[in-house]
Parts: structure tokens; sequence; C-alpha cells
């Protein structure tokens, strides 16, 4: 998700296309790029706001990556200088010792193109950013990071069910995952109903398909679950809204209510989401389409602890592996944030 002050207020008023990430350098185990896999040298910088980001957050946490992998975690609401280290103390980030994310960008490259996103990944001893390639950034996490994964650790992305987890992906984030965005930033009603069908038809046909099964792949939890999961657990708080994307809310699809409750009680999905800060960011930044920036009270999140039952359809979570241990110290949702 990038952040930049201008952009923040033109959204609604010019036609939103997401641009590509500039820095796809990846973090591998041959170190191919440059950046080898190797335990405290990167740092990953998200917003718990960002859906994009969520995605490394969880896969992070299913992955037991933490002590591999520190993580930095920005204000929910930017200035014009984008991602803000605000949550810390000195508003600095311990690690990097950087005020804004755009000084790693800075060290980088300057003047470099996209604006500044999260998720990215920096490298600690020089203080530069290395990747936001958010869409290979998880799978890396998953098929390159395995000498560092925790014993018992899922997996995420299965070498015999790739073509199918990547078909489905591609379909959400075209209609799902972007259209949203399509939707809630077109500048024309056209545009707007275009992207807004697009949302319902495919979330009519992910409903249809996890009717009978309990996860989007094969029976365990994979990348695809991870990429919906953390749209449609911002859907009535922001997307129903905000977003105008209003046939429905989530809460009123059985299904994919009850799929979305599964997850969230999964270690490693619920414990990382933070309402508090999704609800201010979307509200409070996006001035282009709620000019006010009133945060709205509700929806009663409260349902997201009750009983979904997907458990009757079979299926492991994790697999052969095993849930995660407890959330690590400095990274607990604010108790405001949690249902």
């Amino acid at each position: 998700m990038s952040s930049g002050g201008d952009g923040n207020s033109a959204y609604g008023h010019r036609p939103f296309e997401r641009s590509r990430s500039h820095f796809t350098d990846r973090v591998t185990a041959d170190g191919r790029d440059g950046w080898p896999v190797t335990a405290g040298r990167y740092r990953l910088v998200v917003s718990r706001a960002c859906p994009w980001a969520s995605r490394a957050v969880i896969s992070r946490r299913l992955l037991g990556l933490e002590d591999a992998l520190s993580m930095a975690i920005a204000d929910p609401v930017q200035d014009d200088r984008s991602w803000r280290f605000t949550l810390d103390p000195d508003g600095r980030d311990p690690v990097l010792g950087i005020r804004y994310l755009a000084q790693a960008y800075e060290r980088r490259e300057r003047d470099h193109p996209g604006g500044v996103s999260v998720p990215a990944v920096v490298d600690v001893p020089s203080g530069a950013l290395v990747t936001n390639d958010y869409g290979q950034l998880t799978l890396d996490l998953a098929t390159e990071w395995t000498a560092l994964h925790r014993p018992g650790a899922p997996d995420l992305y299965p070498d015999r069910l790739r073509e199918e987890i990547d078909a489905v992906m591609a379909d959400v984030y075209e209609d799902v995952n972007n259209g949203v965005y399509r939707a809630g930033f077109a500048s024309e009603q056209g545009a707007y109903e275009k992207a807004f069908e697009g949302v319902f038809r495919r979330l009519e046909l992910l409903s249809s398909r996890l009717a009978g099964q309990r996860y989007l792949v094969g029976d365990t939890i994979t990348e695809a679950d991870i990429r919906l999961f953390t749209t449609l657990v911002r859907f009535d708080a922001v997307y129903h809204g905000h977003f105008k994307c209003n046939r429905r809310k989530l809460t009123e699809d059985r299904v994919l209510w009850a799929y979305a409750r599964d997850l969230f009680q999964t270690p490693g999905f619920g414990d990382t989401v933070d309402f508090d800060h999704i609800k201010r960011h979307y509200y409070q930044v996006h001035t282009g389409i709620n000019p006010t920036g009133i945060v709205p009270l509700g929806p009663d999140l409260s349902g997201w602890r009750t009983p979904h039952h997907r458990e009757e359809l079979g299926g492991r979570p994790f697999g052969t592996g095993t849930p995660p241990g407890a959330v690590r110290a400095g990274e607990e949702v604010p108790a405001r944030g949690r249902p």
C-alpha cells in the first residue's frame, strides 16, 4: 500500500491504477540477487492497516520467522512524507534509526518512482530498501526461507498445488483484493459499477467453492487463503461503506463469514489483526473520498469469536505441522484493536 499526501487527497478524483512494485529484488536461499537469506540481517516494515502488508505479517508468524526477520510497525496514519515510525519511542524505528520508511527508499534510490509502500524489506546493515514486491515477498518467505522456519511450520505454497493456487490467487487479486480499491477509488460511475460487479461476482463464486471445502486449495491453509482473508477481514469495517462495496456485508454471506471466522480464530491470523489501525488508516488518510476524516464507531466486532463449525468439513489447518506459539512480546495487538 503506497502513501503520500497528494495521492491520498486525489483518491476518487482520478482513475485508479495500482502501481507495480519498483524494487523487485528477492531475498533467496542462494542469494542470486545479492540478498541471501540470513537470520537477523533484514527488517520487515509493515502497517497493520494494509492488506498487502498483513499478508507478510501472517506468513511470518505462521512460519515462525520472528527471530530471523524482525518487524517494524508503522503508524496507520501517515503524513506527507509517508509511513512513519511514530509508534516507537522518539518517533524512530529502534533498529533502523529512521523516522520515515521513505528514508530507506532514498538510501536505495533517490527520486524513485511509485511512492513509498509497505510491505518493505530493509537491509539492516546499510539501511537501504531491498524489496517492496508484495506479490513475491510472501512466496519467498514460504519457499526460500525454509532453513529458518520453525519446527512444524506449515507448507503455505506446496509444490504439487502451485498451479491451482496461482490460478485462484490471480482471480482473487483481480476481482477482490484489487477490485475493492478500483470500486472505492473510482472517479466515474461506470468504472465504479464495473469494479463493484466484479467484486460480488467473484465473492459469489468463492462462496460456492468454499461451501463444500474448508480451504481454497487442498485441505490445509495455503497462501491463497492468506490473500483472501486480508480482504475479507476488512470488508465490513471499511470496504462495505468507505469503498461503497455495499451489495451485502460479509456477515450476510453464510459461507464466507464462517470461512473468515475460521481463519480469524486460527493462530497466526486474528492475533495479527488490528481493527483500530485499519479503520483509522482508511477513514483518516483517504481524504479524497472521506474529507471529514470521521472514523465510524461500527461495526460490531464481537461476532469474530463466535463458533463457525467449519471443522465439520474436515481439513487440517497446518497439515502435518503445528500451530505457531504465543505472539512475540511487543507485537501484540492493543486491546482497542481486538474484537
